[in-house]
């Protein structure tokens, strides 16, 4: 087990400790019954110790043996409590980690294999750490105690079995670097699989649309198939240990028959003798088996290991510094030679030398194809992503200078692929202000126009919303973002594509509402639609990444092809469906 995945034992540090502790106990008290059973036969039986001695004996042993049952009992307990307290702390760290993860951090793993590792790559190091912490501290004891009461009845006899060890861990040894490649490969693909289901999940009304259910149930039968065919590889090569080891172990003990029936003929050993060691033996063979599995599940968990480590140790892109500004001084945002790739230095620039300069309370229409880096652009502002060349400040400063709570606490976003939770619309525009009242919420939800459609509902505000907000409409769970935004009372509201889905109407009073109710914070909306931002204070249109021009909506339509274009197109499109 993993050093690092181990520091996530934390307050279960006693039932780790006392897990093995208990489980010694254990089996020396076992490792005496033999040697009690021994005497039974040889001084009570066979020998002039008589039924008084038997039933004294045999009373002893049952002692023994419910005495090694408390403390197998207890080291039971003690193992799943441990495990289960490593598994929760290392959802706990996982779960956290990644909410320190910047985007960038984020897009290294896909958010399936993220669950994965969450989910059945813990369930495996639960298991491993309960089967090391109990099974795995037991067996080697268990043989090495056996081994020490066969010596003291027959030496010729123990070096058989003592030969027969390092033949069965050299068989474990060879398998597990066999098998170890194809565990691993196994999980990759259980990310795959997983994101399969997800995005089938996610995208069932598509599916069910374009009828393409065989499609789909072809994808997830292969995807399905490759994990099927590596597990079998793994498998088969795994399989061989069992065969192995009870081959080596039954023929050890077939010679120490014959050695010990030999002994006894020739007065050299008691029948209870040859009994005990037999049972020594068959305690040996236990125990390895008990080691293989131990050591596959090891195996597989090796890999589980590797995975959760992957996430854990990922640093995080973006820290506060030292002394980091925790106060927004106001909504003035500036672009300064700004030049930002997805993939860092030396890689190809979504953004180019881009220069910009919002003052506080503007309304900025962004407009561009699709393509032209217009999400990219606002995401740097509360610092979703870092800049490859150049800064952007806001409110006067760089935003890698402030606390990062601080900065996005003062900057709305309302993105293209809009996300509402499961629970209330009050839970839901509640992530704006946990502590807004119930007054505060309807205000917000008046100003997106969103109020009017939650009150048809039976239940208003109080309206369950299902998981992934599938139970409202595309406008109404994009007004229900804007309210939720608004509730932060931000210096900077960032509309990503965010009215594509309400009409011309409702999208000219939200921008209303914007102008009259929030007039000092600046806004930022990205659209295609020209009635949208047209009355922006400010345009900037953009192409492949390069500002491509800037100004109003009527200084646009002078200089600039692309905005002319598309305003053109859409005004006479608009006037073509009224005629």
């Amino acid at each position: 087990m993993n050093k690092d995945i181990l520091k996530s034992i934390r307050e279960y540090k006693k039932e780790s400790i006392m897990a093995p502790l208990l489980v010694t106990v254990e089996v020396f008290l076992e490792v005496l019954i033999p040697a009690r059973m021994a005497d039974i036969i040889d001084v009570g039986i066979l020998g002039d110790g008589g039924v008084g001695y038997v039933i004294k004996a045999g009373l002893f042993l049952i002692f023994l043996a419910l005495l090694s049952l408390f403390f197998g009992v207890s080291a039971g307990a003690a193992a799943a409590k441990a495990s289960a307290g490593l598994a929760k702390n290392l959802r706990h760290d996982i779960f956290y980690k990644i909410q320190e993860f910047s985007f960038k951090n984020i897009d290294k793993f896909s958010s399936s294999s993220l669950v994965t590792r969450m989910t059945t790559d813990i369930t495996n190091v639960q298991m491993a750490f309960m089967m090391t912490i109990r099974m795995l501290v037991r067996a080697p004891i268990m043989i090495v105690m056996s081994v020490i009461m066969t010596v003291m009845i027959n030496k010729t006899v123990a070096l058989i079995l003592i030969c027969a060890i390092p033949v069965l861990g050299g068989t474990l040894m060879f398998i597990g670097k066999k098998a170890h490649p194809h565990f691993q490969k196994v999980f990759d693909e259980y990310d795959v699989l997983n994101n399969d289901v997800q995005e089938n999940v996610n995208a069932a009304r598509v599916v069910k649309a374009y009828v393409r259910e065989d499609h789909e149930i072809g994808k997830f039968h292969n995807i399905s198939k490759r994990v099927y065919d590596l597990f079998s590889k793994a498998e088969k090569i795994v399989a061989w240990n069992s065969p192995v080891m009870q081959f080596t172990i039954y023929t050890v003990i077939l010679c120490i028959v014959m050695i010990g029936g030999k002994s006894i003929v020739y007065g050299n050993m008691e029948v209870g003798e040859l009994t005990s060691i037999i049972v020594y033996s068959l305690q040996i063979l236990s125990s390895l088996m008990i080691v293989s599995f131990v050591f596959v599940m090891n195996m597989i968990s090796e890999a589980s290991v590797d995975r959760i480590n992957e996430v854990l140790k990922e640093v995080p892109e973006m820290t506060d510094k030292e002394n980091a500004i925790k106060t927004v001084k106001n909504g003035d945002i500036d672009f300064e030679n700004v030049d930002f790739s997805y993939g860092g230095e030396g890689n190809t620039l979504a953004l180019t030398n881009i220069n910009l300069h919002i003052k506080s309370g503007q309304t900025v229409g962004i407009f561009g194809g699709t393509g032209s880096a217009k999400s990219t652009l606002v995401q740097l502002i509360p610092r979703l992503y870092d800049v490859t060349h150049g800064s952007v400040k806001v409110g006067g400063v760089d935003v890698r200078d402030y606390e990062l709570t601080a900065l996005r606490d003062q900057v709305s976003m309302v993105l293209q692929k809009n996300v509402l939770f499961t629970g209330t619309i009050y839970d839901n525009i509640r992530w704006g202000d946990e502590d807004a009242d119930d007054d505060e919420v309807k205000r917000v939800c008046e100003l997106a126009q969103a109020d009017s459609f939650i009150k048809d509902f039976p239940k208003g505000y109080e309206t369950m919303i299902v998981e992934g907000g599938n139970n409202v409409s595309g406008g109404q769970k994009q007004r229900l973002c804007i309210a939720r935004a608004l509730l932060k009372k931000p210096k900077i509201l960032i509309l990503d594509d965010s009215t594509s889905a309400v009409d011309t109407k409702t999208d000219a009073l939200i921008r209303k509402a914007f102008r009259e109710e929030i007039p000092d914070t600046t806004k930022i909306i990205i659209s295609q639609r020209v009635s949208s931002i047209e009355d922006a204070d400010m345009i900037i249109v953009l192409d492949e990444g390069r500002i491509n021009g800037m100004g109003t909506s009527e200084e646009l339509l002078k200089t600039n092809d692309i905005y002319r274009e598309v305003y053109e197109s859409q005004v006479k499109g608009g006037a073509e469906d009224a005629e």
